[in-house]
């Protein structure tokens, strides 16, 4: 252990009930023992007056183990967490009775300390070329790696680096890294070798869709010369990518900067001292590239040649200067229809639900990620995406699924929309925006990754009320005004267009308006997309906001915490719990999300009594509501389960056998979650297989607190307090007793509450219905024009990254 951690761990003020009961049991099994345990720790503990107990509690302790599953160790830290131990006294009392057992794993328990920085990255690689796999991960001394491919141990992979040459092709597949200390471990992402066909086209072609990974180093993007006042923040950026992966050492007038070797360079406060020329050298095992040399001008000092008269001043007005903009906060709403009712079903919405999650959350976003809504379950998620909205938040809302767009108005497709659907059962996107507009926001984030054709159904003219004046929104459709937009295929899982280039701009400390105006550019510039798909940028933001400003703690708290506690009661997962059976079998049930109305269970077997043999638990019998895949539950991996996106590190990997069952739609839960816990065991020399059930209640969990199959009761706009926050179905009768009397704050128009379409209706001129709305173009004319252009490329369609899919799930 560390020296830095120990100081940590001395210095935490946190409370005993802080640390989770399977801590806690972990720390208590450990203190069962005579020559250094829990009598030992009661001694030291002593020292303290408040923790002095009296011979008949030191008892109490002793006889626990008179019971099945008594402790006594675990008794005594109960009484201590009575009392407000501290887990920083407790960490320095074991350290005194030289526990070292207990002391690391209180250490790497509450630290969380392992973090890997450098993960190892999918490749093409010709073959007999070498490729190194890189994983690096800080944490306490003496961390142990191992490499895997797919399930089984690499021979000799035990470093941070996998080399492997020369590379052929029993060397292709998934590897991962095992990063480990102690009973603590974390894993890698996944890294896929492939083999490069012989004659194929060069990776790294104009022509071809991602840089060259097989060998070389490549610098894509370059750092940019600055003009900032003293007391700014100076931020430049190098990426490059390279096989190793590149690493990065920043220089200052040729001098290099010891602290900064990662792919940008941040300086808060920059003074007059810090201007000058910046570069990075990157470089790998077998590579080194400069970047371009950039000159950062500081304060009047950056302009010699001038004197600081008038004619300066004036010129220094035209010199644009960044300006830091502040949210008060920022939430996301991300909508991804795939399984519809009475239309072709898409793929490529829970791919790009997934990555833009966790890109926003990385840009402390409050994200609520929902797949496969119906119509009352959109309205009413909109609903609670509006209480999230206040005075100077950012909100952005991304719809992936079936659209259209009439006499522009645009209108997203809910799951549940019949055959010949009309506006009235999809929701109207320029109304969400005026919802938007009353809460006064900072900024307003539409991204549509949909179709925008003609609906032939619907001869209505929405005349939605005029919009305000705010010049703070920004519309991203994924493709122009009666076109498609398509998605690709890559492995088993799909993309949209859209989101495969804006994942890889969104996190660029830039106005949104030029991000997607970047990602306009790239599709422009692919082969594959020109001529298909174009995304169209609508804004009047007239303010430089982009997503990556920082969040500024509003004035008024209040309206602060009710925003935290409605996002938090939407991502509350079970806790973990251990189930005892008769037969002495210990079964541990453990959660995981995958979006906000989707949650992954699995179960593995604690302990097993040494006569007991092929122990393994189900679950059945599930509350009605949800959707559970009875043949995909109970499965022995997350892919087999139907989770293609979580990884064995999203839930802690664990050396024991697990099942997994995968739970979708928690938006359409009523009541609390049940389900059967069925352990299936033998004897040994028996052949007969037994059976125990135990029935298990888990509350409401993430998404479906907020009772989203519920309508919501429209509200008068004349009442301007939060009585339609809490009138909410979202909000049980224990969370409102839990918060402060809010009626003298207002967090916006109640009128959010309102039915999307009442009074619209009326002013509405329709026509009878028609046909199914086409939107597809002619799939012989597209798959001519792919196939003109796939044959004026090097590699083939099977070479690509990714292909579109037949064009027929267009979104």
């Amino acid at each position: 252990m560390s020296d830095n951690s120990g100081r940590i761990m001395e210095n935490n003020t946190f409370g005993l009930e802080t640390l989770s009961e399977a801590a806690l049991g972990r720390l208590g099994y450990m203190l069962d023992n005579v020559e250094c345990g829990w009598k030992q720790l009661a001694r030291v503990v002593s020292e303290h007056q408040q923790f002095c107990y009296s011979d008949k509690e030191l008892t109490d302790c002793s006889i626990k183990v008179l019971s099945p599953h008594g402790s006594p160790g675990r008794h005594l830290l109960a009484l201590l967490a009575e009392r407000g131990c501290s887990v920083g006294l407790l960490f320095q009392s074991l350290k005194k009775i030289e526990h070292k057992d207990a002391v690391g794993f209180l250490t790497v328990s509450v630290l969380e300390q392992i973090e890997i920085t450098v993960q190892p990255q999918s490749q093409w690689l010709p073959e007999g070329s070498p490729v190194v796999l890189s994983c690096r991960a800080l944490g306490p001394e003496d961390l142990k790696y191992q490499w895997f491919k797919g399930k089984y141990e690499v021979p000799g992979g035990n470093g941070q680096d996998l080399v492997l040459n020369p590379v052929s092709s029993a060397h292709c597949g998934h590897y991962i890294c095992r990063v480990s200390f102690g009973v603590k471990c974390v894993f890698s992402n996944w890294a896929h070798l492939r083999l490069l066909r012989p004659g194929a086209g060069s990776i790294g072609s104009p022509s071809s869709y991602l840089p060259s990974s097989t060998s070389g180093l490549f610098i894509t993007q370059q750092p940019k010369p600055w003009t900032l006042m003293e007391g700014d923040t100076l931020f430049l950026e190098c990426a490059a990518q390279a096989n190793p992966p590149p690493q990065f050492q920043w220089y200052f007038n040729k001098e290099p900067l010891p602290k900064f070797t990662k792919h940008f360079l941040q300086i808060p406060c920059i003074t007059t001292e810090q201007r000058g020329i910046y570069a990075c050298k990157v470089y790998n095992l077998y590579h080194e590239m400069w970047s371009d040399q950039v000159q950062v001008n500081i304060g009047p000092g950056s302009f010699p040649d001038f004197s600081f008269d008038g004619t300066a001043m004036n010129l220094m007005s035209t010199i644009p200067l960044p300006h830091e903009f502040l949210a008060t906060d920022k939430v996301a709403l991300l909508i991804g229809n795939m399984h519809y009712q009475h239309h072709r079903e898409l793929r490529a919405p829970m791919a790009d639900v997934h990555e833009l999650t966790n890109l926003l959350r990385q840009l402390d976003f409050k994200v609520v990620s929902l797949l496969d809504l119906n119509c009352q379950e959109m309205h009413s998620a909109v609903m609670e995406f509006l209480l999230l909205l206040d005075k100077g938040v950012y909100g952005l809302l991304y719809f992936a699924g079936h659209g259209y767009e009439n006499y522009g108005n645009s209108f997203m497709v809910p799951i549940d929309a019949p055959a010949s659907y009309t506006f009235k059962h999809c929701l109207w996107v320029q109304e969400v925006l005026h919802r938007m507009q009353e809460r006064q926001t900072g900024l307003n984030v539409f991204l549509l990754d949909m179709c925008r054709k003609r609906n032939l159904n619907d001869e209505c003219i929405p005349h939605p009320d005029p919009l305000r004046v705010t010049a703070n929104t920004v519309f991203g459709y994924a493709t122009c005004v009666d076109a498609e937009a398509f998605e690709v295929k890559k492995d088993d899982l799909s993309n949209g267009v859209f989101v495969s280039f804006l994942k890889k701009r969104l996190m660029e400390p830039e106005k949104v308006t030029v991000i997607l105006d970047k990602v306009a550019e790239d599709m422009g510039r692919c082969e594959i997309t020109r001529g298909y798909q174009a995304p169209e940028l609508r804004s009047n933001l007239s303010e430089r906001r982009a997503l990556t400003d920082k969040i500024q703690t509003p004035v008024c708290q209040v309206t602060a915490s009710t925003r935290n506690m409605q996002w938090t009661i939407a991502h509350v997962l079970p806790d973990s719990r251990c189930l005892q059976f008769e037969c002495g079998v210990k079964v541990q049930l453990g959660f995981a999300a995958e979006f906000s109305n989707i949650m992954i269970i699995y179960t593995r077997v604690l302990e097993t009594p040494k006569d007991i043999v092929c122990c393994f638990a189900e679950l059945s019998d599930f509350t009605e509501g949800p959707e559970v895949d009875l043949k995909c539950s109970n499965q022995g991996s997350l892919r087999e389960a139907g989770s293609l996106l979580l990884s064995m590190n999203d839930i802690q990997p664990l050396e024991q056998h697990r099942l997994f069952t995968r739970i979708s739609a928690l938006q359409r839960l009523k009541k609390e979650l049940s389900f059967a816990v069925n352990l299936h065991y033998k004897y040994t020399n028996l052949d007969e297989e037994f059976l125990e059930e135990q029935r298990v209640t888990v509350g409401k969990p993430l998404v479906s607190k907020l009772n989203l199959h519920e309508p919501r009761i429209s509200q008068s706009s004349s009442d301007p307090h939060m009585s339609s926050v809490f009138d909410s179905a979202s909000f049980s009768e224990s969370l409102r007793a839990s918060l402060p009397d809010l009626n003298f704050f207002s967090i916006g128009s109640s009128s959010t509450s309102c039915s999307f379409y009442q009074g619209q209706k009326e002013s509405l001129a329709c026509s009878d219905l028609k046909n199914e709305p086409e939107e597809t173009t002619s799939t012989e004319f597209l798959q001519s024009r792919v196939s003109n252009v796939i044959k004026s490329m090097p590699t083939t369609s099977e070479e690509l990254p990714f292909k579109f899919c037949d064009f027929k799930n267009s979104i």
